[in-house]
């Protein structure tokens, strides 16, 4: 089924997922700035919008097979992929390193996914998956680099204008791309402008800005487990090329400095990809727009650090 990443593409995801997935909340951060709570969604991240629509256009064009959709990923692709599988009624088979964290592998099995773990490494884990989807007849998903997911995530821009009209600027974390390219295809369409952030040693897209092409980046962030692709779509590098997108780094300590302030100011708790997005905004040299929003992405974390007594 081929695809395309267009603001028509971003429409036909927000029909297909109308009803299925929550509607994002806008809520008054300071002055001119808003927070998407979009950690709010279903399995707690973006994601839930692109698998649903990954599946969901399958389904309706025939091709979603019985052996149901396969993926590697222990984070919050895969939880989202188990979760859109059962409610579209097919199997879904996730795999993981064999040192996965047992919560993760847990909270998949509660979505009804088979877990198989293997290996010690996410390559070892994608080559099974891979080989899996051959053998089997699973459709092979994938955490960020497919059309059909990226416009899932860029329903969440249009969600966002209708709840802020005369919304500017759009601040969002950016790993692997999809949410990035998502929102940037939908953005353009309104003439919104995009800040792209990622850590400082998380760069895929800002390297691969740089460079002129895709190219493979080392991973050393503390936002490394939700935003350490080693490289970015080809669809997000595309996005990164409108006129209205800017690519900003920061610094692991604002990242921290961030998603403490999100907690004490407001008992927010997000993972530290998402508050990147929220970093990129309180160390701007000057206001990035007179309307902002900075979206909240996920938020499937350990608080612990956030709330141990005495901290």
């Amino acid at each position: 089924m081929e695809q395309q990443l267009d603001y028509a593409a971003v429409r036909a995801a927000a029909g297909r997922i109308a009803g299925a997935i929550r509607p994002a909340a806008v809520v008054p951060a300071a002055e001119g700035v808003w927070y998407a709570l979009e950690y709010l969604q279903h399995t707690g991240s973006f994601k839930a919008r692109g698998a649903r629509n990954f599946l969901a256009a399958h389904h309706r064009a025939g091709t979603l097979p019985e052996a149901g959709v396969t993926i590697a990923s222990g984070g919050n692709a895969g939880l989202a992929c188990a979760w859109a599988a059962r409610a579209q009624g097919v199997p879904a088979t996730v795999f993981l390193p064999a040192n996965a964290p047992r919560v993760k592998v847990e909270r998949l099995r509660g979505y009804g996914a088979e877990v198989r773990l293997v290996g010690d490494r996410y390559a070892d884990a994608l080559a099974a998956c891979e080989e899996f989807a051959a053998a089997s007849g699973a459709l092979a998903s994938h955490a960020y680099d497919h059309p059909l997911i990226a416009a899932g995530a860029g329903t969440l821009l249009d969600e966002i204008r209708d709840a802020l009209p005369g919304l500017d600027t759009v601040v969002v974390a950016v790993g692997g791309g999809g949410l990035f390219a998502g929102i940037a295809t939908a953005a353009r369409e309104h003439g919104v402008r995009v800040v792209a952030a990622e850590p400082e040693n998380s760069r895929a897209l800002n390297a691969a800005l740089e460079a002129g092409r895709v190219v493979d980046v080392a991973v050393d962030s503390v936002a490394g487990d939700s935003l350490g692709a080693t490289r970015v779509s080809a669809d997000a590098l595309a996005a990164a090329r409108y006129e209205d997108v800017r690519s900003v780094l920061v610094p692991d300590q604002a990242i921290t400095a961030a998603r403490r302030a999100l907690w004490e100011e407001h008992r927010i708790v997000v993972e530290a990809g998402a508050a990147t997005a929220l970093a990129a905004l309180r160390t701007a040299p000057q206001p990035l727009g007179e309307r902002v929003a900075v979206v909240l992405c996920g938020a499937n974390t350990d608080p612990g650090d956030l709330t141990a007594p005495g901290i």
